[in-house]
C-alpha cells in the first residue's frame, strides 16, 4: 500500500464509524460498522475500504470508500469495475452506496458517459478542496484536507481544527488524526517539525497509536529509526557501533533520548548522554 492507502486504512480499522461522521445522509443512530479492505480476487486489487452494517440493520447501505488523490483517466471505469466484481464476490450486499475522497472532482478520472447511471445512483464525492469558501463539511472530512493543503497554510489549519475539536470533545481523536496526516504526507521531515506543524507536543505525536501503525513498524523500533534520524541531522553521521548502542536502548530510553536531543549541539552531546545512561 501506499502512504495515503495506509492512512486511509489505520484510519477506519480501529474506528469503522469514522464513516459516519463523513456521510450526513445517513439516521441520526447509524453505528457499528465493520471494516474490511478485501482484495478483488478477478484483478488481484484492493478496495481502499468496505464498511458493512450490522446484521440488525438491514436499513443501513455497505458503503464502499475510495481515496483517489490525483488525476487519472481510467479511475471512473475502474471504480465501476470493483463494484461489480465486489458485488458478485459479496451477495450479501443489497444496499450500498460509494464514497470517493478526492481534492477535487473536477480532476480528470475520465469520461462518465458509459458509467452515468452508477455515477449518478451510487457514488458520493467527498472534497479535499471545496469549491467555496466557508462550505459547511464534517469536521474529519476538515481534517482530511490537510493532506492537499498548501504547506504554508498547515499549520494556522491544524491550529483552528484542533481547538475546534477541543470544543467538541473529540481533541485526542483528532490529534491522532493530524499526526497521521502529517506523517503520511511528509515522511521525511523530523518530529520536532511535524509537531510545529501540527501543534502537536512531541510525546504526544509518537505516541500516538496511529503514527505507529502507518509508519508500519513495532514501537521500540519506530522510536529508534526516528530518533536516530534526528541525530544523524543533529550530529552527523553515526558510527555502527553507535547505531547499534541506540537500537537496543529500551522504549523509555529512547523516548528520553528523542526529548534529549532538541538540545543537542553537536556529538560530543550524544556521547556525554549516552554515557549517562549506559
Amino acid at each position: 500500500m501506499v502512504a495515503s492507502d495506509k492512512l486511509f486504512y489505520w484510519l477506519f480499522q480501529d474506528r469503522p464509524d469514522r464513516i459516519v461522521q463523513l456521510l450526513g445522509d445517513l439516521p441520526t443512530d447509524a453505528g457499528g460498522y465493520r471494516f474490511s479492505a478485501p482484495v478483488l480476487k478477478e484483478r488481484e486489487s484492493r478496495l481502499d475500504g468496505l464498511f458493512l452494517p450490522p446484521e440488525d440493520r438491514p436499513d443501513l447501505p455497505a458503503v464502499v470508500l475510495e481515496a483517489q488523490m490525483a488525476a487519472d483517466p481510467s479511475f471512473l471505469r475502474r471504480l465501476y469495475a470493483e463494484c461489480a466484481l465486489l458485488l458478485r464476490q459479496e451477495p450479501t450486499i443489497h444496499r450500498w452506496q460509494v464514497v470517493v475522497l478526492c481534492p477535487s472532482q473536477r480532476l480528470n478520472f475520465g469520461d462518465p458517459q458509459a458509467v452515468e447511471e452508477f455515477i449518478e445512483r451510487r457514488v458520493r464525492w467527498l472534497e479535499l478542496q471545496p469549491a467555496a469558501e466557508g462550505e459547511q463539511r464534517p469536521l474529519l472530512q476538515r481534517v482530511l484536507s490537510l493532506l492537499v493543503a498548501p504547506e504554508e497554510r498547515i499549520e494556522a489549519s491544524t491550529q483552528q481544527l484542533r481547538q475546534q475539536a477541543q470544543e467538541g470533545a473529540a481533541g485526542a481523536e483528532i490529534d491522532a488524526v493530524i499526526a497521521a496526516i502529517l506523517v503520511s504526507r511528509f515522511p521525511s521531515r523530523s518530529i520536532p517539525e511535524l509537531c510545529a506543524m501540527g501543534g502537536i507536543t512531541i510525546e504526544d505525536f509518537t505516541q500516538s497509536p496511529i503514527y505507529k501503525e502507518i509508519v508500519g513498524i513495532g514501537r521500540s523500533e519506530g522510536e529508534a529509526t526516528v530518533t536516530l534520524r534526528q541525530l544523524n541531522r543533529r550530529c552527523g553521521p553515526l558510527s555502527e557501533a553507535t547505531t547499534a548502542q541506540i537500537r537496543a536502548l529500551p522504549l523509555e530510553q529512547l523516548e528520553a533520548l528523542a526529548e534529549a536531543l532538541l538540545d543537542f549541539t553537536g556529538p560530543a552531546d550524544l556521547t556525554t548522554w549516552l554515557a549517562a545512561h549506559a
